[in-house]
């Protein structure tokens, strides 16, 4: 069976399983356990030969000996069972549970897993499987699955732009489903002659990261897992603490991460009257500059304290972290003075599957001693002007090329601005000093320059149908935004 028939066999009994009201994420969660039982069973043979812990009354062929009831009674016990295993096992099957309720379609998808040998299909088949899953589940709105789905060509394009070494340590404190380390695990892999040991410390060091949500997580360590990274039967490379909770075990040489939207951490707890509540959270840790509930600054200090003495990062962060006062202000100013702040990539609206975001990477090199080590800041503004819709105009790695040959990472300290105000005063890459950003209002970076063409211009109005689908979004963003609201009302 070839690459094609298999993904066109996964993707149709995807659809067969739609008409039943399983979505993908259900369909996914589905996927992993089956797969990864055949695997094991797979592994557990010759010429492999290796224990495993799955209890041979659940192990893959028990699956093959039962239908009807008598399957689904089997199927939900052994999902139980091994949710108390240890290692990768247990974390597989993490509060596992049954969504395939009719017996006979649970069986043609235990068939149609049986029928294809897993271990020796090529890790970049059944990667390419498992990754459009994972992104035809983001597109699902109502699954809500998006905020863990970073758009891969903005993955790609920070990946280019940081250009990891071979033997040197990735992480990323909220990964989501894995992007950001299977796109590093490509590029090290396309860049690099990689000997015996560069190859080992790929697979089983490079990587480290955490994610809170136990169905994602999951996914993440299958998606890795699937392209080869980690052993089935190895350490767990991402883990499930929150990672704002208390300072990194570790430091590592590169951070990649766009951690969850929304700006502030809660908790829901159960009042006297039994009622359902939610309290801002607000981590007190000795390491940060500032006490605050705005999650989305919280991650920009703590990627601070897990890089080396000259570690890098590249981070997504939303608007609000370029110019919010108080706490925002002072974790600027400080980052400013440890680390070399040199790139701010503004991003278009319309790339995320979390409707009406407005968001910014920020790149940035741990520092030692006394600063302020921040020099120049290059901006590049991708939003002014710019129109995507995730449907008829995602955003493609094409799109960022440009901001890419003007990063410039094989050198980046030899850079040319493309912004004149007399040559050029439609240039998109512009350098600003230390001096002018300290002197701003609260320190702050949320700069652009270039003239925002308006929409009464009729020269430069968006095609009807992208017009059509941005406004579509921003009510959804707005109706989502609603919503929150009421929700911590309630």
């Amino acid at each position: 069976m070839n690459a094609d028939s298999i993904v066109s066999k996964v993707w149709s009994f995807c659809t067969t399983l739609r008409d039943d009201g399983v979505g993908y994420g259900d369909y996914l969660e589905q996927l992993t356990y089956l797969i990864f039982l055949k695997m094991a069973d797979e592994y557990s043979k010759p010429p492999h030969n290796r224990k495993l812990g799955i209890p041979v009354k659940y192990a893959w062929p028990s699956l093959l000996k039962k239908k009807g009831a008598e399957l689904e009674a089997h199927y939900i016990m052994l999902l139980t069972e091994l949710s108390n295993k240890p290692g990768m096992l247990g974390q597989i099957f993490t509060k596992s549970q049954n969504k395939i309720q009719n017996p006979a379609k649970l069986s043609r998808l235990i068939d149609m897993i049986n029928d294809i040998d897993w271990v020796i299909l090529d890790a970049d088949i059944k990667g390419a499987i498992y990754e459009g899953l994972l992104e035809k589940n983001a597109e699902d709105t109502k699954s809500g699955a998006g905020q863990y789905f970073t758009p891969r060509s903005l993955i790609k394009a920070m990946v280019a732009c940081m250009r990891p070494e071979p033997m040197q340590t990735i992480a990323d404190p909220a990964c989501g489903t894995g992007g950001f380390f299977l796109s590093a695990y490509d590029f090290l892999k396309e860049s690099y002659g990689l000997d015996r040991a560069q190859k080992d410390f790929l697979k089983h060091k490079t990587f480290h990261g955490n994610e809170i949500v136990a169905s994602t997580r999951r996914m993440c360590l299958m998606n890795m897992f699937l392209h080869n990274i980690g052993e089935i039967d190895g350490e767990v490379s991402v883990v499930s603490d929150d990672a704002l909770i208390s300072p990194p075990k570790m430091t590592v040489d590169i951070v990649l991460a766009n951690p969850p939207f929304g700006k502030k951490s809660s908790m829901t707890f159960t009042n006297e009257e039994g009622e359902q509540e939610k309290d801002d959270l607000t981590y007190n840790r000795q390491d940060f500059w500032a006490t605050t509930s705005n999650k989305q600054v919280n991650f920009v200090q703590h990627i601070k304290t897990m890089l080396k003495s000259n570690g890098r990062a590249a981070v997504v962060v939303p608007d609000n972290v370029l110019f919010e006062g108080g706490a925002g202000e002072t974790v600027r100013k400080k980052l400013l003075e440890t680390t070399e702040l040199h790139t701010i990539l503004r991003l278009p609206t319309g790339i995320f599957y979390a409707n009406g975001v407005k968001a910014n990477v920020l790149f940035f090199d741990n520092r030692i001693g006394e600063g302020p080590w921040t020099k120049d800041i290059w901006i590049y503004d991708y939003r002014t002007n710019v129109h995507h819709t995730l449907k008829k105009k995602p955003l493609r790695l094409e799109h960022l090329q440009e901001f890419i040959d003007c990063y410039n990472p094989q050198n980046r300290h030899e850079r040319k601005a493309t912004w004149s105000p007399k040559r050029n005063p439609e240039g998109r890459w512009r350098k600003f000093s230390y001096k002018e950003i300290v002197a701003r209002d609260k320190t702050s970076l949320d700069i652009f320059w270039l003239k925002d063409k308006s929409l009464s211009d009729l020269d430069n109005l968006p095609d009807p149908e992208d017009l059509a689908e941005e406004i579509i979004e921003s009510i959804e963003a707005g109706l989502n935004s609603f919503r929150e609201v009421a929700a911590v009302l309630r």
